[in-house]
């Protein structure tokens, strides 16, 4: 992936401090540049002394995680925004072309986004799966998909011996 491309995360109202935290360390797996969200149901939790268990690799220190108000105010400047939701019209995931600086709005867990954000955004995208997929996991599929298909900023041995931590040092 170039150094133009950029990838940013919107989070709907978003209620599992874990599944944040397994966002956090898929964003930094995936490069993306700043992960929003919406709400206040993580709030509550976070005051609850729930921390971000998932995010073993303190992604929080490089990412930047930001409360807003509106995902529409807040696009990142050139980012075309992008729905993922299960939504009768929406483009597959399989057949989806993604744009080079990406703004992907995720659902919460347990609803769907509001239809007033689907509106506005300019692709609206779905995973085929037979049910329904947890959060964390929507996102690490989608941002697999677009490095798959844009490419990685690295490849082969030197991918790997950037991405594996100390624990990890096997060689085939």
């Amino acid at each position: 992936m170039s150094e133009s491309h950029q990838v940013h995360i919107g989070l709907t109202d978003p209620k599992s401090p874990e599944n944040v935290g397994a966002i956090m360390r898929a964003a930094g797996c995936y490069n993306v540049q700043s992960v929003t969200y919406t709400g206040n149901r993580f709030n509550k939790a976070q005051e609850q002394n729930k921390r971000l268990q998932t995010d073993t690799r303190n992604m929080l220190e490089r990412i930047p995680l930001d409360h807003i108000e509106c995902f529409k105010a807040s696009i990142p400047k050139g980012a075309r925004p992008v729905a993922i939701e299960l939504v009768e019209g929406a483009t597959s995931l399989i057949d989806y072309e993604h744009p080079e600086n990406a703004y992907y709005i995720f659902g919460p867990e347990d609803r769907s986004i509001d239809k007033e954000i689907v509106a506005w955004c300019e692709d609206v995208i779905y995973i085929p799966t037979v049910g329904c997929m947890n959060l964390a996991a929507t996102v690490n599929v989608v941002l697999y998909d677009r490095i798959a298909k844009l490419g990685p900023k690295a490849s082969g041995d030197e991918l790997i011996r950037t991405s594996r931590d100390r624990n990890n040092q096997l060689k085939v």
